[in-house]
């Protein structure tokens, strides 16, 4: 029982109506229909590593090849790690940095790992059966100098034209998102870490 009158029924039909009308214009009017993406994931608040994640399972479901390249974490093994495991050789997952910065103490270090990462990343962003790419905090690698900026857009605009890539990071390159073709910038507005409780299985990792 939704109470409500059949005059009221009737207005909310309208409307909707009226809302398929434009929704259906607004589609018809998009005339691509296949075009690789680059998207990238930004922001001070949680959950960009975890909604390119969502994208894999996504893609992976649709039986496309996936490849996941993270260049700062790597240190732990990680729930997702261990779950896209599950999909055998249509997942690739490379977990190549060494840990957090201020962990590492070492920038010479930090620099061969991203370094490193990238020419695994260079494999498969030339491979046109790799359906999407992600590059995991490769924005805390570029934000730190750790490589070259202009190398990776290069890399990153000769792919092959129907590939996906995301990249995940906070204080993306203001070059990268002029490239992007989806920015998503995920705000702080509470984080349960301020309030004492630490990284927990399932949740950070």
């Amino acid at each position: 029982m939704s109470g409500m009158s059949d005059e009221e029924a009737a207005r909310h039909r309208a409307r909707m109506i009226k809302r398929k009308q434009v929704q259906d214009a607004e589609v018809a009017a998009k005339t691509i229909t296949e075009k690789g993406l680059l998207i990238v994931h930004t922001g001070p608040g949680k959950g960009k590593s975890t909604a390119a994640f969502g994208l894999a399972l996504r893609m992976l479901g649709h039986g496309r090849r996936v490849a996941i390249v993270q260049f700062i974490k790597g240190a732990w093994q990680s729930g997702e790690r261990a779950a896209l495991a599950r999909f055998g050789e249509l997942c690739a997952f490379h977990a190549l940095g060494e840990g957090f910065t201020w962990e590492t103490q070492d920038r010479a270090r930090d620099i061969a790992a991203c370094q490193h990462a990238f020419e695994v990343a260079r494999g498969y962003l030339a491979d046109p059966d790799v359906a999407l790419v992600i590059l995991d905090e490769l924005n805390i690698a570029l934000r730190y100098d750790y490589l070259d900026l202009a190398t990776v857009l290069a890399a990153l605009a000769s792919r092959p034209p129907l590939q996906h890539v995301v990249i995940t990071g906070r204080n993306a390159k203001p070059e990268l998102i002029a490239a992007a073709d989806l920015v998503t910038e995920m705000g702080a507005v509470k984080h349960h870490f301020a309030a004492g409780v630490r990284a927990q299985a399932g949740i950070e990792y």
